[in-house]
């Protein structure tokens, strides 16, 4: 299927790895021209930057100038069509709600949140200027789903579904088109790596790493397809929406999450 993105330019945040690098690939495999803003970039990034379509720009998204700065290198290519706003870092909070400190929470809202924000401020007119866009915001099913022990991150993710929603109503007109898509665990280094959740869990609670990733999954539901979403399976989903193939479809939120919400 031909999702018409050849040609297009595309901004995607939080790109060097996990999501955001399944969803580079994704863009530059349809046609697309991509800007892809990370911290520290990667090996993974350094190779698809080789390839000629994407630009690596290395950026601090949880600075107040970060996102900005990042959205501006598009002038240089003439515009700006498609912003995935991917960037996020969740952090356990074992101790409970009383002990996470005004600086973590500051900390989890600037970079879950106030980084779509920012990047989207300064996408809107560039888009508009190009006669219409697409935003892309990879939320989490925490936003529906909240979790003690992220709550933090959980809050941030409902903002972002509420912010996406809003502004599909104030700039439809003006062919713009905003949806968010809210992954359940996904193999990537927040669930899976060194430092990620299930390494956390495994070594607060003295339970080896397998263990401490079925208990994760099993105390949200468990999966009814019994595995992990993949990078790649969200980063289809994201392609998807930021073409014309999905052109009436705006403030909508895309759960994809291995069946582990098991209400309506």
């Amino acid at each position: 299927m031909d999702l018409g993105l050849t040609g297009r330019i595309a901004v995607v945040t939080g790109a060097s790895k996990g999501i955001g690098l399944a969803a580079c690939r994704a863009l530059v495999a349809e046609g697309a021209t991509v800007i892809a803003g990370s911290r520290t970039g990667s090996a993974a990034l350094d190779e698809l930057v080789a390839g000629g379509s994407v630009t690596s720009v290395l950026v601090d998204l949880g600075e107040p100038e970060g996102p900005a700065r990042l959205i501006e290198f598009s002038d240089d290519l003439g515009g700006l069509d498609i912003l995935v706003n991917n960037v996020g870092a969740a952090s356990l909070r074992l101790t409970g709600f009383l002990q996470i400190t005004d600086e973590q929470w500051a900390s989890t809202m600037a970079l879950n949140f106030m980084s779509a924000l920012r990047a989207t401020r300064a996408a809107i007119p560039r888009m508009i200027a190009r006669g219409g866009g697409n935003v892309v915001t990879i939320g989490s099913v925490n936003a529906f789903l909240p979790d003690p022990g992220v709550i933090d991150y959980s809050a941030a993710k409902a903002a972002i579904w509420n912010l996406s929603k809003s502004l599909s109503k104030e700039f439809g007109a003006q062919n713009l088109r905003f949806n968010s898509i809210s992954p359940g665990p996904v193999e990537t280094a927040l669930w899976l790596g060194e430092h990620g959740v299930a390494q956390t869990v495994a070594t607060n609670t003295g339970v080896d790493f397998e263990t401490a990733k079925a208990q994760v999954v099993a105390s949200q539901g468990g999966f009814s397809t019994g595995r992990f979403t993949t990078p790649s399976q969200v980063a289809d989903l994201v392609i998807l929406l930021a073409s014309n193939r999905a052109g009436n479809v705006t403030g909508a939120d895309f759960l994809i999450d291995g069946g582990l919400v098991k209400t309506l």
